[in-house]
């Protein structure tokens, strides 16, 4: 039976609409998986506009662009700030661009970090289960490199050289990315990553929409992920940290010895600021109770936990590609479902839910028992 398309998978629509005082929404398309469009928003003031998340890197997002400031009845000479939530591609893509061509500043976390020596731009957006949800909902057979891979028998090297900390092959993205990328190397250096102007730390207060909004700092998602609290109209933009419908990928490639902890962390730290009257995603539409969302994400997570710890009692001694394949259904065995498994398993790991061990070939092998 098909399901449902969910909110996230919704393809862009070309109106612009006001979803807060002096805020809009410009909707962009995106092909990446599990996803249909990434939510631009424009707050206005009386110098123009800044952007928050200005979509993917290329010709085609910026025409987009061009189209949807132009039925605001903006320019793209009056986007005076890019607000970048995370590194993600598909949202800081056209922040150098408007960098270029207005003059804008561009704002990131200090931690915002892309580039061809990590693994943080290699990244899925959404979780293993809403991507199969997307599979099913398409009719659409899986991506041969999603598919299970075969088991490394290396010795363990360090992630960022190609492996990862359990001792398999870490998520790829999509070939012709990749082929972007390098050519963008070639071409002398990856012209499409902006140089972030104004860094900022959790606590900063930034001036946009005429008012003041509070930087969050929430890790998880990314390590450089935050969103943005504006208390005098009750607007929170969540960026990825909350979505309406589906579950943020939480990797286990991460610079946190703990990023499930991490992401925990700040789902509370969230759920507990008021007001918030507006949650504006930067995937789905606009929604109401952030703390009713919050504790929901949490709730799949913690159930995951303790299935996780179900396997452990029934495999025992097992690899982290063994308690994938137990913990996912075959349509999403592979790397990505390893390195939400390994978040998972440190997880209980550190809490002393679990115990792990190398065997003789490099592989992390756990125990829930």
């Amino acid at each position: 039976m098909t399901r449902p398309r969910k909110q996230e998978q919704e393809t862009a629509r070309e109106e612009v609409t006001e979803v807060a005082p002096s805020v809009l929404r410009m909707e962009l398309p995106i092909r990446m998986p599990g996803l249909g469009h990434v939510n631009c928003y424009a707050l206005l003031d009386d110098r123009g506009a800044a952007v928050v998340d200005p979509g993917l890197p290329g010709a085609a997002t910026w025409r987009t662009l061009q189209s949807r400031l132009a039925r605001a009845g903006l320019r793209v000479r009056d986007v005076h700030t890019v607000v970048v939530t995370h590194s993600h591609p598909d949202h800081f893509g056209g922040a150098a661009r408007f960098a270029k061509e207005s003059g804008a500043r561009v704002i990131a976390h200090r931690a915002f970090r892309f580039g061809v020596s990590e693994t943080t731009h290699e990244q899925p957006e959404v979780s293993v289960d809403d991507l199969a949800a997307q599979r099913e909902s398409e009719h659409a057979e899986a991506p041969q490199e999603e598919r299970s891979a075969p088991v490394s028998h290396a010795p363990r090297e360090p992630w960022r050289q190609g492996r990862t900390p359990w001792g398999g092959e870490p998520p790829r993205p999509s070939f012709k990315m990749r082929v972007r990328w390098t050519l963008a190397r070639w071409l002398g250096g990856l012209s499409f990553v902006p140089r972030i102007s104004d860094p900022v730390s959790g606590g900063d207060v930034l001036r946009l929409a005429g008012r003041d909004w509070f930087v969050v700092h929430t890790p998880g998602h990314t390590e450089d992920h935050f969103c943005l609290h504006d208390p005098e109209e009750g607007v929170f933009l969540a960026g990825d940290h909350v979505l309406p419908t589906i579950t943020p990928h939480i990797s286990g490639l991460s610079t946190r010895a703990d990023p499930l902890a991490a992401y925990f962390e700040s789902l509370d730290r969230v759920a507990a600021i008021q007001p918030v009257q507006k949650v504006l995603p930067a995937h789905g539409h606009p929604f109401d109770d952030l703390a009713e969302r919050c504790r929901g994400i949490q709730k799949h997570h913690v159930e995951r936990l303790e299935r996780v710890k179900a396997i452990g009692r029934e495999l025992g001694l097992a690899s982290v590609e063994a308690f994938s394949q137990r913990l996912f259904h075959p349509r999403s065995w592979g790397s990505m479902a390893d390195s939400e498994t390994f978040a998972h398993l440190e997880h209980l790991r550190l809490l002393g839910m679990a115990e792990s061990r190398r065997d003789g070939e490099g592989r992390l092998l756990y125990t829930t028992g």
